[in-house]
């Protein structure tokens, strides 16, 4: 292939060496072609089918080629063969070059500008795969645009070569016509600029506005048939109802409110949701207690002789419930009223694209319409149907914070992030606990050694992490509780006195008139890259649309919501995942944003690895946290970051300098350059981007340094 590449380029070159050095350019003149008009149309008089299959070849050549020239051939083509063969001619010829040099660009040049700027241009990629078409009608349309740099750049994208050529058929009839049409006035014309006139220009520029005209013009059609048999208000009581009262709907509700829009949030359990009372916030606060007695257990680590604390497990469970009610205020009723938000308690159901009925937790039952509606109803922890699970009682980490007695042994079932954290914490908390994930290891979704580095912390804590073991059946005999998990065709029996299912969550579907209305919804609400539902009004984020299920993307995906069902037609904005951090909250902390090494094998992205390694670190020695790495995917050769993940302390902290960058297009050059405090832990991406410059130092400029140095030595 690279031969190959490397010939037809020698070609191209060569083609266009000859053209300049043998000055062919005198012959696409507009002066030459004036000059030679009579004894040109009397060859092609004597000779029609030869002049015409000759032009034909010309034209290929030349537009297939990028040379200067096709818009006087286009004028001779009108003076030569007249308006309608003229324009059959260039049509087809024209067409047929702008492909051939769209297939060069593809072959010689595709591959190499995907790899190098992939993650850049995969916005770009997605529109063009999906609207490709329409984008290179429209450029096609006005003539201001050269056209041989779309035949170029188009080369370089997903489209389908088909699609180029017949689009650029069509595309580029009118202005063909146009210039064919002047070349029958040949005689009359000075220069190439005399035909585009401003008012042409102008009209041009209206021709390429028609299709985004058009496409509006299509969306509503096709919005008023998904609207076809529901009846729409003839005014609105609201601008938005927003169903459900987690990260996503408040930001949503919020920001509907900073924007004066007359707003309604339904919540029919607590505000605050997930996060709030049963996730991110009590879970933290468990954790913080749990790493409390895991330093006092290490005490001689420090310097200590000893050190013990004496706790109660259901007053560390009561200081959780303390600190939810402290950050509760943040996401109350009371602040939500005051910033002019309309909040009720109570069930929500959409009987129409416009009617949303709510059942108050009072019972009190109402209609409300809307101009756009919101779904954010969150989502819950998904229990699998084991054998058993039923009689021998689960707890998930929505009911896990009732607990007022700790459980001897514990078995937890999942090794992603909410199992992860809460087997790490109860353990520490004097429970015997016992992790059982079907995967190959915990935590898939970060690389292999990050999920090493924490199996061997659980495995150091006295965790008995079972990997590769199925739950296959859980039973009761004499009494005792016991979960029969498969490994390699082996069961295995494993007493419990409680269990944690965190095997993930599912997206709350049922109850909100999702199916009544025809809204696809399987495993989440489908969307487009607007948020939109079916029904264009109708929006949904957070856990129920994906395909992220963190707090910080529901609230990130609200702004989108809210924004664009307030304000579309007139303005909206796609969502954007390019920059998406997340972090896992055991020790040693993992943190990531953007790829990882793994992501980067499965699709194919070039890429270099940097890492540097914190037991080198002075802060992470001094707090006897002397583990963990920092691993940053660049671009080869270059300091932009394609992803970083961090593992040790402080990891979800730390990961925010590169969130920064890589959002900023902030390249490793500059985090170096950048002061950072001695001795902290975020040296260690300094120190990470010292690592990468090291290995890109130019090695022949050192050498001749060095050589100069040892002159001024004497």
């Amino acid at each position: 292939m690279k031969h190959q590449r490397l010939i037809l380029l020698v070609a191209v070159l060569a083609a266009i060496a000859a053209f300049i050095a043998l000055d062919l350019g005198r012959f696409l003149s507009l002066e030459y072609f004036k000059s030679q008009q009579a004894a040109i149309e009397n060859w092609r008089a004597a000779q029609p089918a030869m002049a015409a299959l000759a032009f034909f070849i010309a034209y290929v050549a030349v537009t297939g080629l990028s040379l200067p020239g096709a818009a006087v051939m286009t004028l001779a083509a009108g003076a030569i063969f007249g308006l309608l063969w003229g324009t059959v001619l260039v049509s087809f010829a024209s067409s047929a070059g702008a492909t051939l040099a769209f297939l060069a660009s593809r072959f010689l040049l595709r591959d190499w500008v995907q790899e190098r700027f992939g993650e850049r241009l995969r916005v770009i990629n997605l529109g063009v795969e999906k609207e490709g078409g329409f984008y290179l009608f429209t450029l096609r349309l006005v003539p201001v645009f050269p056209f041989f740099m779309i035949n170029l750049l188009m080369g370089l994208t997903p489209i389908r070569t088909r699609t180029f050529y017949w689009v650029s058929q069509v595309g580029m009839l009118a202005g063909t016509l146009v210039y064919v049409n002047a070349g029958t006035q040949l005689a009359g014309i000075n220069s190439l600029m005399g035909i585009l006139s401003p008012a042409l220009i102008a009209s041009f520029a209206l021709l390429g506005v028609f299709p985004l005209i058009a496409k509006k013009i299509v969306d509503a059609i096709k919005a008023h048939q998904v609207y076809a048999g529901w009846t729409r208000p003839r005014r609105f009581e609201r601008n938005l109802i927003v169903i459900g009262g987690g990260s996503a709907g408040l930001v949503t509700a919020y920001i509907a409110a900073a924007v004066q829009a007359k707003v309604t949030l339904i919540e029919k359990h607590q505000l605050g949701g997930d996060c709030l009372n049963t996730g991110c916030v009590p879970s933290k606060a468990l954790i913080r207690t749990a790493r409390l007695l895991s330093h006092i257990s290490r005490a001689q680590e420090f310097g200590c002789r000893s050190a013990s604390a004496d706790f109660s497990f259901a007053e560390v469970m009561e200081r959780v419930q303390r600190v939810i009610h402290a950050v509760e205020p943040h996401d109350s009723v009371e602040r939500y009223s005051g910033l002019g938000v309309e909040v009720i308690a109570g069930s929500a159901k959409m009987l129409s694209p416009w009617e949303v009925e709510v059942i108050g937790n009072d019972g009190h039952r109402q209609c409300l319409t809307t101009r756009s509606i919101v779904i954010a109803a969150g989502a819950r922890p998904f229990v699998p149907p084991i054998p058993g699970i039923e009689e021998v009682g689960y707890l998930t980490s929505d009911t896990v914070w009732a607990l007022r007695e700790l459980p001897r042994r514990l078995v937890v079932l999942g090794g992603g992030p909410i199992g992860a954290e809460l087997t790490q914490a109860f353990s520490r908390l004097g429970a015997k606990v016992t992790q059982v994930e079907m995967l190959p290891r915990l935590m898939m979704r970060e690389d292999p050694e990050a999920s090493a580095l924490v199996t061997q912390r659980f495995r150091n804590e006295g965790i008995t992490v079972l990997l590769e073991h199925r739950a296959k059946q859980f039973v009761i005999e004499n009494g005792e509780k016991i979960l029969i998990a498969e490994h390699k065709g082996v069961d295995l029996r494993i007493p419990f006195d409680a269990v944690l299912v965190a095997v993930g969550r599912v997206a709350n579907l049922k109850g909100y008139g999702l199916e009544e209305l025809g809204i696809a919804a399987d495993r989440t609400v489908e969307t487009n890259e607007f948020l939109q539902t079916k029904y264009p009004n109708i929006y949904a984020a957070g856990d129920v649309a994906g395909p992220y299920q963190f707090t910080h993307t529901a609230a990130h995906q609200a702004w989108y919501a809210a924004v664009n069902a307030l304000f579309d037609p007139f303005r909206k904005f796609r969502a954007d995942y390019s920059v998406i951090p997340w972090a896992t909250f055991v020790e040693p902390e993992v943190a990531r944003v953007g790829l990882n090494e793994s992501e980067a094998k499965e699709r194919g992205i070039a890429h270099e690895i940097t890492i540097y390694a914190m037991d080198d670190l002075d802060r992470a020695i001094a707090d006897g946290e002397a583990h963990g790495f920092v691993k940053v995917l660049t671009v080869p050769g270059k300091d932009r970051i394609l992803g970083v993940t961090i593992v040790g302390e402080h990891a979800a902290d730390l990961i925010a300098e590169y969130v920064l960058a890589m959002r900023h297009g902030i390249g490793l050059n500059k985090i170096l350059g950048t002061i950072h405090i001695y001795p902290t832990m975020a040296e260690a991406n300094k120190y990470a981007a010292g690592a990468w410059k090291k290995a890109h130092a130019p090695r022949k400029l050192l050498e001749w340094v060095g050589r100069f140095h040892a002159w001024r030595r004497g």
